[in-house]
């Protein structure tokens, strides 16, 4: 198994979550973040909306969500949607997001057949904290979503 890559060790993350399933084909981690953005879960453009009018007010940057367009040949040093690309391999992708309020790294990871989307934050301040508050339940479910509809090869 591959070691995903986390926002800080994992003794000192605020919040820490890895879900995988098995792939329907075999795929590269670039292909199945492709597969899973080109149809965007149904509330989730809604959802960014009420967080970036929330989030702005605290001087966190707007990220607008998930556009859905593919990409073939991103690069280390350049953002896929919202996100920073940090580390890329036919295994491994590493996106992220910091700010002042808090780091957020995903790392999606193919081995073995299975897919597995690792993702951690590490808070560092108010904000953050409260922020986390809803995001967390949040994110567990989405990616239950995301992870069962690639799964159940519903992307086609």
């Amino acid at each position: 198994m591959i070691s995903p890559d986390l926002a800080a060790p994992r003794a000192v993350l605020n919040f820490y979550h890895a879900s995988s399933t098995k792939l329907p084909q075999p795929m590269t981690a670039l292909d199945a973040w492709n597969r899973i953005m080109e149809r965007p879960l149904p509330g989730l453009a809604l959802a960014f909306r009420i967080r970036d009018a929330i989030s702005v007010r605290f001087g966190v940057k707007p990220i607008g969500g998930f556009t859905g367009r593919p990409v073939s040949q991103p690069q280390v040093g350049e953002t896929l949607d919202f996100f920073l690309i940090e580390r890329i391999a036919p295994d491994i992708l590493t996106l992220s997001g910091r700010d002042t309020h808090l780091d957020v790294v995903t790392c999606i990871t193919v081995a073995n057949g299975r897919l597995t989307i690792t993702s951690s934050v590490k808070v560092h301040n108010l904000f953050g904290r409260l922020y986390m508050i809803p995001v967390a339940p949040a994110h567990r479910l989405i990616v239950w979503a995301m992870l069962r509809r690639l799964s159940r090869n519903d992307q086609v």
